[in-house]
């Protein structure tokens, strides 16, 4: 009987080998899954790769203003994507056009049928002079009598972009718990406030600025300002599924998500690899041997354009660190996603570390202090203290200034556990 049953078994795995036409055989040998096709990591256009690394971060023995809130101490930190540059006016429009022609689409019905029999919105291009197409989406515009300027305008207070987030901490910490209660939904109003350039500079004229800074073209490769921490998320969610959407039809693997960096990549990827330079470009200086300012700042007593920009300038301005990374200091601070706690350095990992804390508008209103998001750079309003890749500032997740925007990174976490750039 056991004779039997070992002869049994062995023309099963026969079988079992020489099954599948066309399919690698294993010849009895560990040989791996081979139901998965190779792959090869995006290249997402617009960044540069920052290699996983070791760094000091931290407020230099001069720095006596910082040292006791960012006390100096070693980080280690896997490999990213990081755009290269601040993202500009013309890329966040991108965005906004894509939320007010699905709104619209929404409106006029423009669904299609899946094999599957679910329907989804079919987001066509809406041209928006179409004086037909403008009754239709009548909802969508502040009438003429209405608005300011004497004409029918899109309602940019009615763009509202939706998305829904699975908070994978919280998760993980309560795996018992059904995964349901871990989806977040996000309403997000993404137009960026224009009104901050008139706002926040009392008894100045800046009415042109604030009438042009988003919309015209001449302010294309301008970092986009007056967004708030709340649409910089909403931004990355956007730009994930966006991409994440054309891949899928074409039927390749998709993996990461952009996100805004933690307060360690970013100091991390602003040294460009020069682990105690105070700026991205070395230091200790701000001027090169010629006389001319390596950032856009506020210079000398407050000569605004003594470095070639009264207010802001185009994102690829000024040169690139050594990891291809332009204005980390200077023209806007920047988003990150981490929380700002005095001392926080005390209390993280040291592998890639994250203080995060999500706050609600009843916590945000009883206790604010939990709303502070870490900014980093310093802007064109700023001395060059804040120029120092090592100073820490905050702002409210809520607020909204004329001097901060962001940039995104993206992980491949296969290829950035390795210090070395991907293979192309």
């Amino acid at each position: 009987m056991k004779k039997t049953f070992l002869k049994v078994s062995a023309l099963a795995l026969l079988a079992l080998t020489a099954a599948g036409c066309g399919q690698p055989t294993s010849n009895g040998q560990l040989i791996g899954d081979q139901t998965r096709m190779n792959y090869r990591a995006p290249l997402p256009i617009g960044m540069v790769f920052v290699p996983s690394g070791t760094f000091k971060m931290g407020a230099s023995d001069e720095d006596i203003r910082g040292r006791n809130d960012a006390t100096i101490h070693t980080v280690q930190v896997a490999g990213f994507y990081m755009d290269a540059t601040e993202v500009s006016n013309q890329e966040y429009r991108q965005f906004t056009n894509w939320v007010r022609d699905s709104i619209a689409n929404t409106i006029l019905g423009n669904f299609k049928d899946l094999p599957d029999g679910r329907q989804v919105l079919d987001n066509k291009r809406i041209n928006w002079k179409d004086p037909e197409l403008q009754d239709q989406l009548t909802q969508m515009y502040v009438p003429a009598e209405l608005s300011g300027w004497g004409e029918k305008r899109v309602d940019a207070k009615g763009l509202k972009y939706h998305y829904t987030s699975f908070d994978y901490n919280a998760a993980a910490m309560h795996p018992t718990e059904s995964e349901i209660k871990f989806v977040n939904d996000f309403v997000v109003p993404i137009y960026p406030d224009t009104t901050v350039w008139v706002r926040q500079f009392n008894y100045a004229y800046n009415e042109p600025i604030a009438r042009q800074y988003f919309w015209f073209q001449g302010f294309n490769r301008y970092p986009v300002v007056g967004v708030n921490w709340k649409q910089t998320k909403a931004f990355c969610d956007w730009r994930t599924r966006y991409w994440q959407s054309d891949r899928e039809k074409q039927k390749f693997y998709f993996e990461g998500r952009f996100r805004l960096p933690s307060e360690q990549e970013w100091e991390y990827a602003a040294r460009g690899g020069r682990n105690e330079s105070p700026y991205p470009w070395g230091g200790p200086y701000i001027i090169n041997k010629k006389g001319c300012y390596l950032a856009n700042f506020k210079p000398q007593r407050g000569n605004y354009s003594a470095d070639g920009g009264l207010y802001t300038v185009p994102v690829d301005w000024y040169a690139a660190n050594d990891y291809g990374l332009k204005n980390m200091s200077g023209n806007v601070s920047e988003w990150t996603e981490s929380a700002f706690f005095g001392g926080s350095y005390n209390q993280q990992a040291d592998i890639n570390p994250l203080v995060i804390y999500n706050v609600q508008a009843n916590e945000a209103r009883d206790k604010p202090y939990l709303a502070r998001k870490v900014v980093r750079g310093g802007s064109w309003r700023d001395v060059s203290y804040y120029l120092q890749v090592s100073t820490r500032d905050y702002e409210y997740q809520d607020t909204s200034k004329a001097y901060i925007g962001f940039r995104c990174v993206y992980t491949q976490i296969a290829p950035a556990l390795t210090n070395r750039r991907p293979i192309r």
